[in-house]
């Protein structure tokens, strides 16, 4: 099983992100990708916003969870950022969104990709996890929370 800890760095965390529109926040996760993991960053939003054209990815509750392939990803990595103001995605339940966990696969990742999806999910659908999230008020508290609450959640 993938841990929140394998895929995520902690310098690809924001907290208090501000951003007009999707395309806006997928540049800054582009950008956090960037730093975190040498990736490039207009690779990334790219890829997103791809993805997005073909359904929201807004997981309902407040929480979105973009993912996509990029090509020369070696391996499953993440990017969180929690959104001040909450910002429309076309979510499922229609809310706005401010939890966003951006998930990055290898093109080749199939299974594994389809994995790390249903456990972010998961994850995501504890209230407790998510009000937690909500409460993070530095990306180091916020990578804090994510580790020990998965270790939490294992035992």
């Amino acid at each position: 099983m993938v841990h929140f800890t394998d895929i995520l760095a902690p310098d690809a965390l924001a907290t208090s992100l501000s951003v007009n529109g999707k395309r806006a926040l997928f540049q800054k996760v582009g950008q956090l990708a960037a730093t975190a993991y040498g990736l490039d960053a207009s690779a990334v939003a790219e890829a997103l916003f791809e993805r997005e054209r073909l359904g929201s990815t807004g997981f309902g509750g407040g929480v979105a969870i973009p993912h996509a392939k990029i090509p020369g990803l070696d391996r499953m990595r993440a990017v969180v950022a929690l959104l001040d103001p909450v910002m429309p995605f076309d979510a499922v339940d229609d809310a706005p969104v401010d939890i966003v966990f951006a998930l990055l696969s290898p093109v080749d990742s199939g299974a594994e990709h389809l994995k790390t999806l249903a456990r972010v999910s998961r994850y995501l659908r504890e209230e407790g996890h998510v009000a937690r999230l909500r409460g993070a008020n530095s990306p180091e508290a916020l990578h804090a929370l994510l580790a020990g609450g998965e270790a939490r959640d294992a035992a």
